[in-house]
């Protein structure tokens, strides 16, 4: 029987208290691996063959999160195939916070096809290019290069560990945006936003949009990698960064990681003015022309 048109549960867990970050919510990081456990679940369904870990290679995810997940909180994923750009099929998938069956994040996933040496790709990309299924998009305006890259700050410096890495043996999603969530500590530090005034002054960052663009194939274990990042909008609450990741050696552009978040008052769990001193040194940072 035909798999029906409409997304398909594909992941369901919940949020452990150690996945939570200092925000008291789940770091960004954690959804990503989730999302890719979720495409290969769906791969498996809709086109049976080679573990598709072996067959497809994420290329880009586009994240809104919608509301935050907290500790405890029961999650479930549904998947379907929404459209095609050229031989990758573009994934869409919905988060569910099933306490109150609320999509909390949506998501459009690009999966690439690799070489597979023994062939047999054809079947199974036709298989899921006739299962595409009605999508509503979140919406994901198109984003201008920054004019002023040269003010971009160092942001992270470090080697991929064992521990880090998925079956292939490449970086895992998670170990991308680990990196890049730690990058925007330091964006933060360089305008004044401290970890000691937000400890003070209850306050944080909360992500509402990332965009993941791989551009080259995953580091492997051992790999050194080099951070860079700066601010492109700041705004009364909210803050727009954009991070790039390269290899160390070689300097291969790697990765681009877009992020959009808010100044954050902890204890109301909401949106909070930066202060006026704040912005205009965050102002003052920005890539975009002024």
């Amino acid at each position: 029987m035909a798999e029906p048109a409409t997304l398909v549960e594909t992941y369901r867990s919940a949020v452990a208290a150690w996945e939570c970050d200092v925000m008291g919510h789940l770091t960004i990081a954690q959804y990503f691996d989730r999302f890719g456990d979720a495409a290969a679940s769906l791969i498996e369904r809709l086109a049976p063959g080679p573990p598709p870990g072996a067959a497809w290679r994420s290329n880009r995810l586009l994240v809104r999160y919608k509301r935050e997940l907290r500790g405890g909180d029961g999650i479930a994923i549904r998947s379907g195939v929404i459209a095609e750009e050229g031989e990758a099929i573009v994934v869409g998938h919905e988060l569910v916070a099933t306490g109150e069956g609320e999509v909390a994040t949506l998501v459009e996933h690009l999966l690439a096809p690799r070489a597979l040496p023994y062939g047999g790709f054809g079947a199974a990309r036709r298989a899921l290019a006739a299962a595409v299924v009605p999508w509503v998009s979140p919406g994901f305006a198109p984003l201008a290069e920054p004019a002023r890259p040269e003010r971009m700050i160092a942001s992270g410096s470090n080697r991929v560990k064992a521990w880090e890495v998925d079956e292939r043996g490449e970086l895992a999603l998670s170990g991308y945006v680990h990196r890049f969530a730690h990058a925007a500590l330091h964006v933060c530090n360089a305008f004044g936003m401290t970890s000691g005034y937000m400890r003070e002054h209850r306050r944080g960052l909360s992500t509402f949009e990332t965009r993941l663009h791989l551009l080259a194939p995953p580091p492997g274990v051992g790999e050194g990698l080099v951070l860079k990042s700066g601010l492109v909008a700041a705004g009364s609450s909210s803050l727009r960064m954009v991070h790039e990741m390269r290899q160390a050696q070689s300097g291969e552009r790697l990765a681009l990681f877009h992020q959009a978040g808010v100044h954050f008052d902890m204890e109301a769990r909401r949106s909070a003015p930066l202060p006026p001193a704040l912005r205009e040194k965050a102002q003052a940072l920005l890539l975009s022309e002024q």
